[in-house]
């Protein structure tokens, strides 16, 4: 399998930015597609964006125009650009792949990361 690791959270103002990473290893030869969702406290996990293995982009209505999703596949990393910050952005942020199934259902992502904290303030 993949192993999948998060960096980049921390804390920002509101209207701020925040660029985090998902560094994939392990059968990387495998990396298809690569989602990134949120979860706030007292809130069931979100899908936010995803990429696949051609650079096509998925956004959820929340933060499209606001969040960019890219990767670098020499790099065997996934980035989630985020401008505009809102305090409702604020939740823990997981990566996680997939090879099959639908890009916006977190069933479907059988690896994921440890998470990266993510604080917008107001």
């Amino acid at each position: 399998q993949v192993q999948l690791v998060e960096s980049g959270g921390g804390l920002v103002q509101a209207g701020g930015s925040l660029r985090l990473s998902c560094a994939a290893s392990g059968r990387t030869f495998s990396l298809y597609t690569v989602g990134w969702f949120r979860q706030a406290p007292g809130k069931e996990r979100e899908f936010v964006a995803a990429i696949n293995l051609v650079r096509t982009t998925f956004y959820t209505d929340s933060v499209k125009g606001r969040f960019t999703c890219s990767r670098d596949n020499a790099k065997n990393t996934v980035y989630l650009q985020m401008d505009s910050l809102k305090p409702e952005d604020t939740a823990v942020y997981y990566c996680a792949h997939r090879n099959g199934g639908a890009v916006r259902s977190p069933e479907d992502y059988p690896y994921w990361g440890q998470g990266t904290q993510v604080t917008v303030s107001s």
